[in-house]
């Protein structure tokens, strides 16, 4: 077997364990949201692997290493379990083939791409539809029929069926307490967003697999997660109208699981060394929670990644500079 063959193998395998450990998260979607996940994922997957085909055709690349290697799958899964369920078709199209053409080809293809494809695909279509990007349903899916005729507007929402997430009732929160949201917001569960608390927990389970079967280090997670928890207890200031909510509240809402297993540990956008991948979470976690408080979107995982992944080479000199000056 030759080296290149070796690699082929690894890649392919790291990213059948990825995709495996996503079904946790994608069962808990599906149980809370109902057939507008699975939508998402076939419609994501097709035209990210049809989008693959097309450029590899066009550069003249034979298609069977690039299409076999699960690389495009994983970026169209990850991209499909961040957007709204029930989106507009031509959305997640969209955001699908933008995520292969300029997150992934655009640099030359698999293990060259300086910015996380999923994320960019995400943070696109965020920048261009926010209307859209932000009908999220309430806890609760319908049929597959239905799903399809919302999907493809064949049929109209359904009256209050779409609601404000819990990170955006917070962010836009003026006059109620912590309190008062959990105990009358539909949108508000136990300790977090109503179903997304149970998601980002299975989530977290799946990447507890990931970690156990070494297919990261713990750097990158634990890096956002903890500078996550920090930052929001530091200024976490209890529960009144003007509260920012709890580290629990951030831990268990938005994409926070999702972003800190299956997003900061993606190994080509990311950074290499160990040190400087505690950085970059560090990193993510950190911007996230600003963008959530003070920016204009209520959940900045995708942005805060994207911004991160410009300052790896600079993370990467830190941590290869302060390791020359303790080995001179």
């Amino acid at each position: 077997m030759s080296p290149l063959e070796s690699v082929d193998e690894r890649l392919q395998q790291a990213m059948k364990l990825v995709l495996l450990a996503t079904l946790p998260g994608m069962l808990a979607l599906f149980w809370f949201y109902g057939w507008g996940i699975l939508i998402n994922l076939i419609l994501s997957g097709v035209s990210a692997l049809a989008v693959e085909a097309a450029v590899l055709q066009l550069r003249k690349r034979p298609l069977k290493p690039t299409l076999s290697d699960g690389s495009a799958l994983v970026s169209a899964t990850l991209l499909a379990l961040a957007l709204p369920p029930y989106c507009p078709w031509w959305l997640t199209v969209s955001a699908a083939a933008l995520a292969m053409l300029f997150g992934k080809h655009l640099y030359g293809g698999v293990g060259k791409n300086p910015f996380n494809p999923a994320m960019l695909g995400f943070a696109l279509v965020l920048v261009t539809f926010p209307q859209q990007m932000t009908h999220w349903p309430s806890s609760h899916g319908m049929d597959l029929a239905g799903g399809l005729q919302q999907v493809f507007a064949f049929a109209q929402l359904p009256d209050a069926w779409v609601q404000a997430t819990a990170l955006d009732t917070l962010r836009i929160n003026k006059s109620l307490t912590m309190d008062e949201l959990f105990s009358t917001n539909p949108a508000f569960g136990h300790f977090g967003g109503r179903g997304v608390e149970w998601v980002s927990l299975a989530f977290l389970a799946g990447g507890a697999f990931l970690l156990q079967r070494r297919v990261f280090s713990w750097h990158a997670p634990v890096g956002m997660l903890g500078s996550l928890f920090i930052i929001s207890l530091l200024c976490w200031n209890g529960s009144g109208s003007d509260s920012h909510g709890s580290p629990l509240f951030h831990l268990l809402s938005g994409a926070s699981m999702l972003g800190a297993f299956f997003i900061v540990t993606e190994p080509v956008s990311g950074a290499k060394s160990p040190g400087a991948r505690l950085l970059f979470g560090m990193g993510v976690g950190l911007l996230t929670y600003l963008i959530r408080t003070w920016g204009g979107y209520p959940d900045g995982v995708a942005f805060a990644v994207l911004l991160m992944n410009l300052c790896v080479p600079a993370l990467e000199r830190i941590i290869a500079s302060r390791q020359e000056r303790f080995t001179s």
